[in-house]
């Protein structure tokens, strides 16, 4: 009997190995069928389904191209379909966090060949990551099967995303409502939205008369109590003594929900969700009614003080841009306020090991909650000392400056550990293909630019990374038409010189690059103001996946035929913009690129060096 089912597996894989390599499939056989075992173990939660399957009905069903597919009906698997050719959680992403995406680029085709799905999953993985939710163990092949669990953990975070949005200081100051004093407004701004919403919560609770605290949202709120003086107090109006009266939690949940219609919020979850305690639904309800009425004073000179806590624009583009990053190399922390986050050490050691492998003494270190500070100071000093090692320019800086929250450093800090991981990417990349592990610097990045530029004739270069014609976006557009010709639409592209047609452009730029495979966290105005970091990043992500392709491409194929095409989990080639043309692929990338990288190993203009506090830009030029 095992001999049979043995002959029958390997049949098995070999008939779904040809399958695969027919439709471009580069996952291998046995990988599939480890996948798909793995999917066999997880169990849909039918009522989130059927919640989250009620949100992307009411706020897509006036999308004009996904309102042809909508309804979804949720008591079939047709979420799950419509998920597989990535239009769905594209638009889902823009929901959540608007002009995330640029809609121009999305292949949108009533049928889509496995190029432009794989195009479309890679574009929403990259977008996802840029808008904050964990894509680790998620793959483009997860999407294109449509494996439940996985589609539906990704939308609940895109849909948390969306209903937590608000909570925060600076897009609802009447939150510094919540504290006593203006001492506890920084730790408020440290706290997680999910936390935010509990002390909310609270707040009004207490104010209710209600005498046990709320924790969590699931078993806090079993009994419906809680949710009955809150709404008391928030919608009096529509108050019954029923609610609090009956003893049967079923039917006072059902009251609850009746409650919450009165004050049109949305209903997220059904009253046996409320009694089974179903925290993803209870945290999604709790949200909803808060969106609809916080019940928060507009004490004017709290709210002035909540405003003046607010950083300035370029430096919290920057704490978003580290944060996402942060949140994207897969660590057991999740950052939600970096410069709270990090005072502890914790969560930079962790990402400093993502970076450097086996750089942390983990002996050394104290994991959260760390109640002496000294220990904190302990965990950033650790951090410093592997700075130095990795030859960061960290003059005068102590990990007490960490502790304090001193946002300056800490910005200059991670800039440079997100400028070493980027370098010690490409320099691995041209190590593995020749062997040659010299380092990688900024100029090289800005040579390859140009000349992969200046390889398809045009004119446009750029003189630094801050040369300020970048800002109309032309030269990254042709610079992504150079690595993949296929990718850019010549008939969306503006002049870019209004600040409009400029924003038009860099949206465009960063959509098409996240489809190619680049993991970005800037934004456009990032381009447009022509942000040295950023623009460094932008390049450098650009390169390290046209490099990725030409080492792909050498090993697969020693001889590749013009019309060969290496796809990838992360990334894949692009197909025309249209989707209907059959254009030949260029091979402009090969093997070649990496060897001829020339090496200058001269200070470049993006250099950090992170020194006094009162050095005005501390690193930050």
């Amino acid at each position: 009997m095992k001999l049979i089912l043995k002959f029958f597996l390997r049949g098995y894989l070999n008939l779904h190995s040809h399958a695969a390599a027919k439709l471009g499939n580069s996952n291998n056989s046995s990988s599939f069928l480890k996948a798909t075992t793995t999917t066999l173990l997880h169990t849909i939660d039918e009522s989130e389904k059927e919640s989250y399957v009620a949100h992307i009905n009411s706020y897509l069903r006036d999308d004009p191209f996904m309102k042809q597919f909508l309804p979804i009906d949720p008591a079939t698997n047709a979420l799950f379909e419509l998920a597989r050719d990535g239009v769905l959680l594209c638009k889902l992403i823009n929901v959540a966090v608007p002009n995330t995406i640029d809609e121009r680029a999305i292949n949108t085709k009533r049928v889509l060949n496995p190029w432009e799905r794989n195009e479309n999953h890679t574009l929403c993985l990259n977008s996802a990551k840029a808008i904050g939710c964990t894509v680790v163990n998620i793959g483009n092949q997860d999407l294109v099967e449509g494996r439940p669990h996985l589609v539906l953990g990704l939308i609940s975070q895109i849909i948390k995303i969306q209903l937590l949005a608000d909570l925060n200081l600076r897009k609802t100051p009447q939150l510094v409502e919540l504290v006593e004093d203006n001492n506890d407004v920084e730790e408020l701004m440290g706290l997680a939205p999910e936390k935010v919403l509990l002390k909310w919560m609270n707040f009004h609770l207490k104010k209710a008369g209600y005498k046990k605290p709320v924790t969590n949202f699931s078993s806090d709120l079993k009994d419906g109590e809680a949710y009955a003086y809150l709404l008391n107090v928030l919608a009096p109006e529509h108050c019954s003594p029923a609610t609090l009266d009956t003893k049967d939690p079923a039917e006072r949940a059902n009251l609850v929900l009746e409650h919450a219609e009165k004050m049109d919020c949305k209903r997220y979850l059904a009253p046996k969700d409320i009694v089974e305690g179903s925290a993803n639904l209870n945290l999604a309800f709790v949200a909803q009614i808060f969106h609809q009425r916080n019940g928060l004073s507009t004490d004017n000179k709290k709210i002035s003080f909540a405003e003046m806590m607010s950083d300035d624009e370029e430096m919290s583009r920057d704490e978003r841009c580290f944060r996402l990053w942060i949140n994207s190399l897969g660590i057991s922390s999740y950052v939600n306020n970096l410069f709270e986050d990090v005072r502890n050490g914790w969560t930079l050691l962790e990402a400093v090991d993502k970076v450097s492998v086996g750089s942390v003494n983990w002996k050394h270190a104290t994991k959260p909650p760390i109640k002496m500070p000294f220990r904190k100071v302990e965990n950033c000093n650790q951090v410093i000392r592997i700075g130095k090692q990795l030859k960061f320019s960290l003059v005068n800086v102590a990990g007490n400056d960490f502790v304090q929250g001193n946002k300056k450093l800490i910005l200059a800090f991670l800039w440079q550990l997100m400028r070493f991981n980027m370098l010690q990417l490409l320099k691995n990349l041209r190590s593995h293909s020749n062997g040659i592990g010299k380092e990688m610097t900024d100029s090289d990045i800005l040579k390859w630019a140009n000349r992969k530029v200046k390889s398809t004739g045009r004119l446009s270069q750029m003189d630094s990374f801050k040369d300020k014609s970048l800002s109309n976006g032309i030269f990254f557009l042709e610079l992504l038409s150079a690595v993949e010709p296929r990718v850019v639409n010549w008939n969306l592209v503006t002049k870019g010189a209004s600040d409009e047609e400029k924003k038009l452009n860099a949206t465009y730029i960063i959509s098409v690059a996240r489809k190619l495979g680049c993991s970005l966290f800037l934004l456009p105005e990032d381009i447009m103001e022509v942000n040295q970091k950023m623009i460094l990043m932008l390049t450098a992500s650009i390169m390290y996946w046209s490099l990725q392709q030409s080492t792909d491409e050498s090993e697969s194929s020693p001889s590749p035929s013009p019309s060969s095409v290496s796809a990838t989990p992360e990334a894949s080639p692009a197909p025309s913009v249209n989707g209907d043309e059959d254009s030949s692929i260029s091979m402009s990338g090969s093997a070649v690129e990496i060897f001829n990288l020339s090496i200058d190993d001269a200070a470049s203009d993006t250099t950090v060096s992170s020194t006094q506090e009162n050095n005005n830009d501390a690193g930050l030029q």
